[in-house]
Parts: structure tokens; C-alpha cells; sequence
């Protein structure tokens, strides 16, 4: 009878003490993570670009050189705007989420080419600027949208061109979002035009009828076109 007792006693406390380690695995297992507050107190590390995609070699941000008229500029995120301008039926103005969560997103690897003799091969992420465009309801008579950036520089291109093909103002470069000597928030990823064509800090693009507008430095004797397969210099002179 002693046995028995004592194997019953044995067993009931096997059975109590896997109950109770049963409760503590329950309890930590179904313990609902706060992810806003570990978000909250988790360090921000800084982003690092990629150096290839797709087998192909990418350039550094450092490859660039700065040729900005006036210094890179510094936009705040929150108070920025983008304004859908001139002969439109529809005029926009977007923030900065707004463009970003709106628009489908494209990737692509373009290399720009400056007037100086360098170049850099950059993976581009951004919006096409055909989708913004069309959303604006460009009207028939505009020939030329005009796009002016927050230092006042300006460029231009034939409407034919950015709605014919896959041209974007990034946001990114290298999956990291774009710094200010980069052009945050937006950049013109102006494929087969010359360096001076893809401007930085855009915060307006225009509908205009005036086909003969000319920009920052296709007013001071910069080819309008800045077609690659060309040279960058007026070709009427």
C-alpha cells in the first residue's frame, strides 16, 4: 500500500509540474507583441545602396559630381508638394505620399551621361510620368511640358516623348530613397537625353503650348533637345 501511495503521489506531482510548464509556454506563446512600440524604439540604421542588379555593375551615389546651380537643396518630406500645372482639364497637386502610394511603381537601370566626360549607371525606381500626365487630362493643345524644380532651374521636353515612353522621376536610387545632392524628393530619369536634362528637386511640371520654350541651360546655348546621339551644344548654331 506504501508503494502504491508513493507512485501516486509521484504521478500527481509529474502531472501538476507539466501543467504547469504547459501554462508558461501557453502564456508566452500567445502574449500579443506590441510591433508599434518596438518600431518605435528600434534604431534607424543607415540605408545602404546596392552596387549590382542583375548582374549588371551599379555606381555610387559618391560618382556623382556636384554641377547643381545653386548647391543641393533641402525639401522638408511633410510640406512638400508637386503641382500638375498649365493646359490640363484636371489640375493636381500631390504630396509626397501621395505620389508614392498613388502611382505604380517602375524599376530600371539608366545611365546618365553629363556634358563633363563622366557618366554613372544607377538602378532608378519612381513613377511614370505618362500615368501623372494622364491623370491631369492633358489637353491636345499642349506641345511641350515644362518642368521647374525648387532652385528655379527648368527644363522641357515635347509631350511626344514622355508619353511614347517609359520616363520616370524617381524616388529612389539604388533601393534607397534619394539623398538632396540627388534631387529628394523627385528626379528626372531623362533616358537618352544628356545629364542637364534630368532635373533634381521637382516641384511643378507644366502643360504648355510654347514649343519654343527653352530651359535653364538651353538658354545659354545648351541644345533644347539634349538628345545623347547628339551633341550638347545648340544645334542651330
Amino acid at each position: 500500500m506504501m508503494i502504491g501511495a508513493t507512485m501516486t503521489k509521484k504521478y500527481l506531482g509529474m502531472v501538476i509540474f507539466a501543467l504547469i510548464i504547459f501554462g508558461v509556454i501557453v502564456n508566452v506563446g500567445c502574449r500579443k507583441r506590441d510591433v508599434s512600440a518596438e518600431e518605435a524604439s528600434a534604431k534607424k540604421l543607415k540605408q545602404v545602396e546596392v552596387r549590382q542588379y542583375h548582374g549588371a555593375n551599379l555606381s555610387s551615389v559618391n560618382d556623382f559630381r556636384e554641377n547643381s546651380i545653386k548647391g543641393p537643396q533641402y525639401i522638408d518630406r511633410k510640406s512638400y508638394k508637386l503641382k500638375i500645372t498649365g493646359l490640363i482639364n484636371n489640375p493636381r497637386t500631390y504630396s509626397y505620399d501621395d505620389l508614392v502610394n498613388k502611382f505604380q511603381h517602375y524599376r530600371k537601370v539608366v545611365r546618365l551621361y553629363c556634358v563633363e566626360g563622366w557618366s554613372a549607371t544607377v538602378l532608378w525606381e519612381g513613377l511614370l510620368v505618362r500615368d501623372i500626365l494622364k491623370e491631369a487630362a492633358l489637353s491636345p493643345k499642349a506641345k511641350v511640358v515644362i518642368f521647374h524644380a525648387y532652385d528655379g532651374y527648368t527644363t522641357s521636353f515635347p509631350v511626344d516623348y514622355l508619353m511614347n515612353n517609359d520616363i520616370m522621376i524617381a524616388y529612389r536610387m539604388n533601393d534607397a530613397v534619394l539623398p538632396p545632392s540627388q534631387g529628394f524628393p523627385f528626379r528626372l530619369v531623362a533616358e537618352s537625353k544628356w545629364g542637364y536634362k534630368w532635373i533634381r528637386w521637382i516641384t511643378e511640371i507644366e502643360a504648355s503650348d510654347k514649343s519654343g520654350y527653352r530651359g535653364f541651360w538651353e538658354s545659354r546655348g545648351y541644345s533644347n533637345s539634349g538628345d545623347l546621339k547628339k551633341g550638347f551644344f545648340d544645334e542651330t548654331q
